[in-house]
């Protein structure tokens, strides 16, 4: 999908993972039967979609920057959206939209922390330097680097928002922002897969560099295993509704794209081609299975 320069930076087709998290984080609430603080979760959904504007924007700037961006093959999921590298002039208006979503995100962060609770501080502040340092310095470390799209889409918004909208912390938020966690971490190891040599020219310490390929597969195919795990334990602790196992129908697709993966690195070579219809059943996974865990919570007892 083509998008006019400006916003080709921020990568819109991207940014509905970012509602569907909170949606899941909602649900939780919603289930609990705790009055719901719709304007603290209006604030919120704006705050968060700012933050995936920020981290968007600035690590379009950053792998402009270092060069990476001229040294990848791009996909319509990996190697950045391209904007920087046609439109070179832009480079310093995508750090500035960068900049100023993630000032955004400070703002509604405040206004939480003063309608909710300082509770929600931590929360708040460890986004900010997930946003911050996520291309500069997290891209540069393989298991930091592995885990914090996940932290930031799992556990920091869906408990964030159940904290926002409820002012209380909950196991169950907590124990359902794990399928997203691991699918989430799962969604930017596998986007690595066709930029390791790239990766690797600049410096970048991903699990795919450090590790290989077939190794880095495996951690995808445990992750998927937890994310589906944790919900059969979420539902055996009385946590979860049984009703949440619906999300478990997303179960072969996660199968499907282990072995589409596999079978192309057994090929030789990873061409980029082979892998975008398992990267797009990848984004399939991440997407409905969050939505269908909120489905069942919606849904349960």
């Amino acid at each position: 999908m083509h998008y006019p320069p400006i916003l080709g930076v921020i990568r819109p087709s991207f940014l509905l993972l970012t509602p569907v998290c909170m949606l899941l984080g909602t649900a939780v609430a919603h289930a609990s039967g705790v009055p719901l603080d719709w304007t603290a979760c209006t604030v919120a959904m704006i705050g968060a979609v700012a933050a995936h504007v920020s981290v968007n924007a600035l690590n379009e700037y950053e792998d402009f920057v270092s060069g990476l961006d001229l040294r990848t093959v791009r996909t319509p999921f990996s190697g950045g959206s391209g904007t920087l590298v046609a439109n070179p002039a832009l480079a310093e208006t995508a750090r500035m939209i960068g900049l100023g979503a993630l000032m955004l995100t400070i703002l509604c962060g405040l206004v939480l922390v003063w309608r909710v609770g300082w509770g929600l501080l931590p929360i708040g502040a460890s986004g900010l330097l997930l946003v911050y340092f996520y291309t500069s310095k997290i891209n540069r470390n393989r298991w930091l680097c592995l885990v914090a799209p996940g932290l930031g889409f799992g556990p920091l918004i869906v408990v964030g928002t159940h904290f926002a909208v409820t002012g209380t912390w909950s196991g169950s938020a907590l124990l359902a922002s794990l399928v997203p966690f691991f699918l989430v971490s799962n969604l930017l190891l596998l986007n690595q897969f066709p930029d390791v040599e790239a990766d690797r020219a600049v410096g970048r310490d991903n699990l795919p560099v450090a590790l290989g390929l077939q190794p880095s597969l495996l951690v995808y195919g445990l992750f998927s295993v937890l994310a589906f795990v944790s919900l059969g334990f979420g539902v055996v602790a009385g946590l979860l509704p049984p009703t949440v196992l619906i999300a478990t129908t997303t179960l072969p697709i996660a199968v499907s794209v282990y072995r589409g993966v596999s079978s192309a690195i057994e090929a030789g070579g990873l061409l980029p081609s082979s892998l975008v219809p398992s990267m797009a059943l990848n984004v399939v996974l991440t997407l409905f299975a969050p939505a269908l865990l909120s489905l069942g919570l919606l849904l349960g007892p």
